[in-house]
């Protein structure tokens, strides 16, 4: 996994790695960018990082977004972190991470129920008991999707 912030252009903006990687950890939700056919297509999505190179999601077996990856496993992540609007300075303060990955779609069993597993301490970490029912009975109507982040940067406008 590159941190590459080469094409950014304010050189100012550019957020330290360490801040990226907790971006990435901690994230609320971020948003899958994918093609299809002639068009973009993007969706807020839940996730958990593996604190290594891989960001994963959960879905429908079936659907929009899974099409779209079979078809083009090239896609591209977006996690916002800290924001605030600023009116009277017509700007935002901002923290963001853009990351290109290539989308896994056929993982094993073991590999899926260990990224629901995180997903449930991210999201329910005080259901995991309730969680892990929950992916029993859910186990074979879900997708999990490993994002494998090849590179990603980082940009900030923090608060003065």
């Amino acid at each position: 996994m590159k941190y590459d912030v080469s094409k950014i252009r304010r050189k100012d903006r550019i957020l330290d790695e360490k801040k990226a990687i907790a971006l990435l950890k901690d994230g609320e939700y971020g948003v899958l960018s994918m093609v299809d056919g002639d068009s973009a297509y993007a969706v807020p999505v839940n996730f958990v990082f593996d604190g290594g190179c891989s960001v994963f999601i959960h879905c429908a077996p079936e659907g929009r977004k899974i099409e779209c990856m079979r078809v083009n496993p090239r896609v591209s992540f977006c996690v916002v972190g800290a924001h605030e609007v600023l009116p009277q300075s017509f700007s935002t303060n901002y923290e963001s991470i853009v990351a290109e990955c290539r989308a896994h779609l056929d993982l094993d069993d073991s590999q899926r129920r260990r990224a629901l597993e995180m997903l449930v301490g991210k999201y329910s970490a005080d259901f995991k008991r309730q969680g892990a029912a929950f992916i029993e009975k859910n186990f074979y109507r879900t997708a999990v999707v490993r994002l494998e982040i090849l590179c990603y940067s980082g940009k900030s406008r923090p608060g003065k």
